[in-house]
Parts: structure tokens; sequence; C-alpha cells
């Protein structure tokens, strides 16, 4: 289940959300729905960078059978930033902002790893007929 908290005017589908997380986890999410300068605050306040981004993770430190994995932060500003870029819907680009966010909750880190993030990504990509755009910008 995606518990939602949704601070924008975003009218989130979740049908797909719900399809992706169940296909990896069996454990709740809080997916956190904000703009630019809410995710800004967040960024600088956990990660000490002072600008706004497109996703935060936050899993939990310790694993309990009934706990949620963690929390996923989007800012809808980069959302429709990205589709208007990239040439697709704000729910796309929302989905894959959204399974880059899960795979960081449930351990992968592009930042260090060799490329099982992104290969996972790919994945996810083609199992739920998403557009490319996430694959093309990361490589």
């Amino acid at each position: 289940m995606i518990d939602i908290e949704n601070n924008t005017s975003f009218d989130l589908n979740t049908s797909l959300l719900e399809d992706i997380t169940t296909s990896l986890t069996s454990k709740d999410i809080e997916l956190i729905i904000v703009n630019n300068d809410e995710i800004q605050e967040l960024n600088k306040e956990h990660r000490n960078i002072n600008k706004a981004t497109d996703v935060l993770s936050f899993p939990l430190e310790f694993d309990m059978s009934n706990m949620p994995l963690g929390s996923i932060v989007i800012s809808l500003d980069f959302v429709e930033d990205k589709a208007k870029e990239y040439g697709h819907t704000s729910h796309e680009e929302f989905s894959l902002l959204f399974i880059h966010g899960l795979l960081h909750l449930l351990g992968f880190d592009h930042e260090i790893d060799s490329g099982e993030h992104r290969e996972k990504e790919e994945e996810l990509i083609k199992q739920f007929h998403l557009p490319n755009s996430l694959i093309v910008r990361n490589s």
C-alpha cells in the first residue's frame, strides 16, 4: 500500500504506482508530493544540499515486518518540467521518478554501484511500458 500525502494539486493515478510497488516489495511506502521550495528545504536539511531536486528517498533505518519501507518525496515542479522536456505525460514522468526513488528505498544506489540501479530501472521501465527518457538522461 502507498500512503500518499499530496501537497499539490496533482491528480495522481495510484494504480500503476501500486503495481510497480507490489512487483518489488510487500512493504508499505509513504509518498509525499511537494513543490520545489519544499523539496529544497528537505534536501538542505537531510543532505546539506541547498537546491531543489526531483526525488528524495528516505529508507527506514531498521527492518521490522510491520514497518513501511520508507518515504519517497517527489517535486511536482520537476515532474512537469521534465515531462515537457522529454515529450511525455506528467503521469509517466511521475512514475519514472517513483521507480527511481523506490529502488533507492530497496538499497540500490547509482552513485556507488556498478550499474545495477540503472539496469533495474530499465527493466521496470520496459515491464510497465514507460518512456525511456530516464534511461537516456542517465546514460
